[in-house]
This record gives C-alpha cells, structure tokens and sequence, in this order.
C-alpha cells in the first residue's frame, strides 16, 4: 500500500466488505437512517449546495429526494458508479480522504518496521511502539474538505457515518502496513500503547473535522456510530443520556464495549449550534459486533 492507489483500493475492499455483509437484522436501522437522511434532504435548501459526507454505494441514501444541487463525497473510487447502479443517479462527486492524513499514516506505519538506514526490520512489538510515538506526528490535514465548504457554502452537510469510521479504518490501515504480522497486544488485560496512541490520534482527527464544521455556518445533520458492543447481548436503550453507555439497559453486569470517537463529545464541540433533535438507536451489525447509532440536527 505504498501508493494512493493502493489506498485507494483498501477504501474500495472495505465499502464492499460492508456491502456484502448478511443484513438479516439491519431493517430497522436502515429504516431510521434513511428517514433521518430524507429529512436532511427535504429541508435543506436547494439553492445552495447539499454535501453527504460518506455517501458509499448509497446503502442509506435516499438520493431521489436529494435536489440537484448534492454532492457526494467518498474516498471509495468506485462510491459514484455504486450509486449510479443503485439509484440512477450520476451526482457531482468529490473523491477525497476527509481527514488529508490516511495516506502519511500508511507511509509511517511500513517505515517504523524497519531501522532508518538498514535493511533490518524491528520486532512487531518494538515497531508498534515505534509507531506509537510517532503517531503525534501525523498532523491531520482535513484542507480539502476546508476548502472546498469555504469555496461552496453548503446549506446543509450530511454525515453518513463517516465520523464513526475513522478510527476503524485507521486501525485497518496500520494492520495492513503490518501483515503479515498484527501490531496489537492480544491480552486484553495488558497495555497497548498503539491502541492508546491511536485513540488521542483519532480524537485530534474528529476535532479538527469539528473545528471546520464549527466555522461553516450549514446545518448540520451527524449520523454516526456512537459505541460498539463486541459480544452477543440483549440490549435496550433508556431515556437520552450524555453518556451513550449508561444509557444501554442490559442484564449483562459488564459489557464489552469500545468508543469509535475516542471520547469526542460531538455537541460539546459543535457549541455554537444549537441541538434540534438527538437520537440514539441499537444497530446489530453482526455476531459480537452491536453498534449504538446517533443522530444529531444541528444549526447554527
């Protein structure tokens, strides 16, 4: 993966991977995002552009509701024509990494393998440290998506759960950089100083996206996976909690849980909106894997 090309094609694998996953129990969450979508979409102002952030293939896109005026913006090169076969619709399109960094984080990850200078590879587990020391130095570069709401003022910017997915797809990037070898402890119970590493990365990467949302002036309408459940339980959400884990009602004592935004309270950054509506529902993507989803409208 030593070229854009090769990033370019981990993007395409990981959209197809989701698409061909069995979505025997997705109805209801693709029912409820959709519908949150289709409100973005009724209500925005057509005059100005709409941009979706995260658009894919269009699994949870109503795109015959969205005016003209919307663009998709996915770093998958194949995310337009998946969309034109799903939905007839060959809409204007950016193909950009919305965090600018993914493709030096992938150049960092095959270079801490080996000493500078020598062609003498590190052991995985002093390279994983290596990398994690580094990893402040991968300054996030989210200028494309800068530029491109200062130049076009975006009446309204759509997530698609694209926030959620940063931190998981960093994560696939650094395992590829390492296979065949994997740069994570296994023992849960003792520490990883990557994965800790890789969660104050990932919180810098969303605050910085944040910061520009922040200065856009759009309405804001944020789909995302809130938390992750990596085991097989009966669930249950309570009444809203700014917590999204004390709001999980279960018989199961301790849960198995992860935080895709690292700890990123979305309203506490997003201060100067005002929420108009937040929700939260359970999305049981697969066995051990039950994400907690969250809707949020905001405007300035």
């Amino acid at each position: 993966m030593g070229s854009n090309a090769g990033l370019n094609r981990l993007f395409a694998l990981e959209q197809l991977a989701f698409l061909r996953r069995p979505r025997k129990h997705w109805n209801t969450h693709l029912n409820l995002a959709r519908e949150f979508i289709a409100t973005a979409l009724k209500t925005a102002d057509p005059s100005r552009p709409i941009l979706i952030l995260g658009a894919g293939w269009g699994l949870e896109i109503p795109w015959r509701l969205a005016p003209k005026s919307t663009v998709g913006w996915d770093a998958d090169p194949w995310s337009r024509l998946g969309t034109f076969f799903r939905h007839f619709r060959w809409a204007p399109w950016v193909f950009k990494d919305i965090t600018g960094t993914f493709q030096e984080l992938a150049r960092v990850s095959r270079r801490v393998q080996t000493i500078e200078g020598r062609l003498v590879r590190r052991p995985v587990p002093v390279a994983a440290k290596r990398l994690a020391g580094l990893l402040p130095s991968v300054i996030p570069s989210p200028m494309a998506l800068e530029t491109w709401i200062q130049n076009k003022q975006p009446s309204t910017i759509i997530c698609a759960n694209i926030l959620g997915q940063i931190k998981p797809m960093a994560s696939k990037i650094i395992e590829v950089a390492f296979k065949p070898n994997s740069p994570w402890v296994i023992d849960p119970e003792l520490p990883d100083s990557l994965n800790d590493a890789l969660d104050v990365w990932v919180a810098r990467v969303l605050k910085c996206i944040l910061g520009i949302f922040q200065k856009s002036g759009s309405n804001l309408y944020l789909l995302h996976d809130r938390g992750v459940i990596h085991q097989d339980a009966d669930l249950a959400l309570g009444e809203w909690e700014d917590s999204w884990i004390e709001q999980i009602k279960s018989i199961e004592k301790h849960l198995e849980a992860s935080d895709p935004l690292s700890g990123v309270d979305m309203l506490v950054e997003l201060n100067k909106f005002t929420c108009h509506s937040k929700k939260r529902w359970i999305w049981p993507l697969g066995s051990k894997q039950i994400h907690i989803v969250e809707a949020l409208v905001l405007r300035p």
